[in-house]
């Protein structure tokens, strides 16, 4: 009876745990989604959501014995907060992930090259000019504040190219300069707004907020989620090839500028989209990938589906805390994302005792 060698035998017993891990993940997300849509200042217990959600997939008729309004708070008003915070979720740990591997740089998040700070500045100007348009399921304000984080990207990927090259480090210092600039502009206008109510508007949507949350905000962005999803995972195992040096990479192959240009449009539209609305929300782009790094390892085979499913995970989690710690009123999700994701994240750094790359 032949026996695997050694190598493949440890490869294989990997490769079981790392698809358990994802298994239990998954399972996870689904028990902490219905969690999420049980929650609220209308409770819900899990059976009767559970009953709900099976009445509504058979076609079955809502049983006789639970409340009518249940229904419509579930399937209206808690389950597209659900959804809506477990892609914003999963785009801003996948995002994370793949800034930290092109930068080679573990302190990228989604917000490194100009997307939370133009973001937050098309939104400031919507809300200051109280612009009422709306386009595709978006409004004024989310269609604004995605212009602006595509056009920020956009206008710090061409200055920081440099003779037909895009080097790392000036990619970064483009970013933080027209950062800067746009952070200043975004005060300036909370500053100068005639109306208080402006400024309160202004400074909750930089805090982070899914309490508007609606279907067809979900299917607006869905389609650039996908888009950017699916080039990132097909370059998955390119990302790995670029935790060399770029010389290394460009002689194994690799289209480097080619590469790095694809994968930050491709990130920067997704996280773009799901900033639009959700407002600025720190943290999960930035602990969600360390975390599977740390435990799981470096290959973005795994670490990108790992990092999607436990940022959204810890945003439905993030979110439910959000909305019942202080019922009826809402604490803002930027700050439940860093009061939570900071001290774990710092704990977990100090227990590994290793390198994160």
């Amino acid at each position: 009876m032949s026996t695997l060698p050694d190598s493949q035998a440890t490869e294989v017993r990997s490769l079981n745990r790392r698809l358990a891990a994802l298994v239990l993940a998954l399972v996870t997300l689904l028990l902490v989604a219905a969690l999420g849509a049980a929650l609220g200042s209308v409770r819900t217990p899990p059976s009767a959501v559970a009953q709900l959600c099976w009445a509504r997939l058979t076609g079955n008729p809502v049983p006789a014995d639970l409340p009518p309004a249940w229904e419509t708070i579930l399937f209206e008003i808690r389950f597209p907060r659900v959804v809506l915070g477990g892609l914003v979720g999963m785009t801003l740990a996948v995002a994370g992930a793949v800034y930290q591997a092109l930068f080679r740089n573990p302190l990228a998040d989604p917000y490194l090259i100009g997307v939370s700070s133009g973001a937050s500045f098309g939104a400031t100007v919507a809300m200051y000019f109280v612009w009422r348009f709306a386009w595709g399921g978006l409004n004024a304000i989310s269609l604004a504040a995605f212009a602006g984080a595509l056009l920020t990207t956009a206008a710090i990927y061409s200055l920081a190219r440099v003779g037909g090259r895009t080097p790392v480090t000036t990619l970064i210092l483009a970013g933080v300069a027209v950062g800067a600039v746009l952070s200043a502009g975004t005060t300036l206008l909370m500053f100068t707004a005639s109306d208080a109510f402006h400024t309160i508007h202004i400074l909750g949507w930089l805090m982070g907020s899914l309490a508007l949350a609606n279907w067809e905000e979900v299917r607006a962005i869905l389609p650039y989620l996908l888009l950017g999803f699916l080039v990132i995972g097909w370059h998955a195992h390119t990302l790995n090839v670029l935790q060399l040096d770029e010389e290394q990479a460009q002689a194994l192959g690799i289209e480097v500028e080619r590469v790095k240009g694809v994968l930050i449009l491709a990130t920067s539209l997704a996280a773009a989209a799901a900033i639009s609305v959700s407002g600025v929300i720190g943290f999960v782009g930035l602990v969600v990938p360390h975390i599977v790094r740390l435990i799981w390892g470096p290959d973005h085979r795994f670490l990108l589906p790992t990092s999607a499913l436990l940022g959204a995970i810890g945003l439905i989690l993030a979110d439910s805390l959000a909305r019942t710690l202080f019922a009826p009123r809402e604490l803002p999700l930027g700050v439940v994302t860093a009061l939570v994701g900071a001290p774990f994240f710092l704990h977990l750094l100090r227990r590994q005792k290793r390198e994160v790359f």
